[in-house]
């Protein structure tokens, strides 16, 4: 005699988890057959989480023009980060040189390139 399986009713909780499952069945078996991809995207969100916080401080930044500024510096402060700057020393060392910096030079203060021109000037 054979057994016989319980029915899952498609409205039930569990159907429909079962069927959102089945239409994303080539993405959940990826993460399966390929070790390198993450189970969640959880590093990307905690990367894009300073800026959305930021998105939402900019609609109270007063006017357009601080908005853009405030925008402006949250870059600054992420390609720091990025490069492993320190953001309070860059900020000082910058805000002390950039007055007597030739104009065409003004890229060596960038984040990504102080380190390597800072060396040369200190």
């Amino acid at each position: 005699m054979s057994e016989q399986l319980p029915l899952v009713m498609p409205k039930s909780p569990l159907g429909q988890a079962i069927a959102y499952s089945l239409q994303r069945w080539e993405g959940l078996s990826a993460y399966a057959l390929h070790g390198q991809i993450e189970i969640d995207n959880n590093l990307a969100e905690n990367a894009i989480r300073p800026l959305a916080i930021g998105r939402k401080a900019f609609l109270f930044a007063g006017s357009h023009q601080a908005a853009e500024m405030t925008a402006a510096m949250y870059s600054f402060m992420a390609t720091c980060k990025k490069n492993g700057v320190n953001e309070q020393q860059w900020l000082t060392d910058v805000l002390e040189r950039i007055q007597s910096h030739k104009h065409k030079d003004l890229y060596q203060l960038l984040p990504n390139n102080w380190s390597k021109y800072r060396k040369q000037d200190v």
